[in-house]
């Protein structure tokens, strides 16, 4: 039986060529994220899945980010989520109704992926919106961090009644930077206790009961250590695993992103760096030579283990989209998310 790789890959289009398809089936490979460019319609979706389904067992673990606003990859027919900072706007309004409505965000968000066979969305973000921060912005729920940990709560219960697993990023913060990390290298200059009280927060909260994967930023806090986040023992295991007592997943953020590159211009070194720092996944985007160099040249030791490890991310089935649709239950939620445009 095949087992579960490190890395997770992506696809240059909405069908499996034959260089997807050997790149999928190579040992270090565990997952796949899929984007808009893979999406155009919804047969298309659900045979691309199962292709993709077919290829190994276990079958690979398949990500999306489908947050709402301008991180949703998928359209027609799925739901359009608003952003979810509308959230912390009626949270500030009514508080229970905003409560009430993130755990149906969540678990419309959820069941309609599920229906296709998506595992889990890179969700929820837990960052805080300093109202610096153009990439995170309207995606963060609120400006306190107290805030965003109840609607997270909420949120996260929605993505667990349907079935979905959560990941909360980009930790431990990346409210406080101007700086987007796709395209630049982001320096936080405050210290520990302001990280500890304010963005660390929402993730403290959650840890016991709700997140099941952590995704780090790209992010180096100056104070503190010198390596950004996702590359950083300091933050992965001293203060994730061991100060609070994070036993999920952790999946580094695209290696690709610039933020990345201040540990190596050789991607295979990234992938080594951020593993050994203590992510069990890395994700690869949008870059097919460093895919294959990473599955080339990186170093390993896949396991039972590491693999069942892997495996707490599955999503849990569920009826098909056509029943879904037919269901009073995503009809009402179809009728609240939509309420916010």
């Amino acid at each position: 039986m095949n087992l579960l790789g490190p890395v997770m890959l992506d696809l240059n289009g909405c069908c499996l060529s034959e260089e997807d398809r050997h790149l999928l089936q190579h040992p270090l490979t565990g997952g796949i994220i899929l984007f808009t460019r893979n999406f155009e319609s919804a047969e298309q979706l659900a045979e691309l899945i199962k292709e993709i389904k077919a290829l190994r067992d276990p079958a690979l673990l398949i990500a999306v980010d489908h947050e709402g606003g301008r991180v949703q990859r998928f359209k027609e027919p799925f739901t359009v989520i608003p952003a979810l900072n509308v959230l912390g706007e009626k949270y500030d309004k009514n508080a229970t109704m905003a409560l009430q409505d993130a755990e149906v965000f969540g678990w419309l968000t959820a069941i309609e992926l599920l229906a296709f066979g998506i595992d889990f969305s890179f969700t929820p973000v837990l960052d805080v919106d300093y109202g610096v921060s153009e990439v995170i912005g309207d995606r963060a729920f609120h400006s306190s961090p107290e805030c965003i940990a109840e609607l997270a709560t909420a949120y996260i219960k929605g993505l667990h009644k349907a079935g979905m697993p959560s990941t909360g990023k980009h930790f431990p913060g990346h409210g406080g930077v101007t700086a987007d990390s796709h395209v630049d290298i982001p320096v936080d200059e405050r210290d520990l206790n302001t990280l500890l009280s304010k963005d660390i927060l929402p993730f403290k909260k959650l840890i016991p009961d709700y997140l099941d994967a952590v995704m780090p930023a790209h992010v180096i806090y100056n104070k503190i250590n010198t390596k950004p986040a996702g590359f950083s023992s300091y933050w992965l295991k001293e203060m994730l695993r061991d100060k609070l007592n994070f036993n999920g997943i952790i999946f580094s953020d695209d290696l690709d992103m610039h933020g990345a590159s201040c540990i190596s211009n050789n991607y295979t070194v990234r992938a080594q760096t951020a593993l050994k720092a203590g992510c069990d996944m890395v994700l690869v985007c949008n870059n097919r030579d460093a895919a294959a160099d990473i599955l080339n040249n990186l170093v390993y030791n896949v396991t039972g283990n590491t693999s069942r490890h892997l495996l707490k991310m599955r999503g849990k089935e569920v009826v098909s989209w056509d029943a879904l649709i037919k269901t009073q239950q995503w009809q009402k939620a179809v009728a609240v998310v939509t309420s916010y445009k």
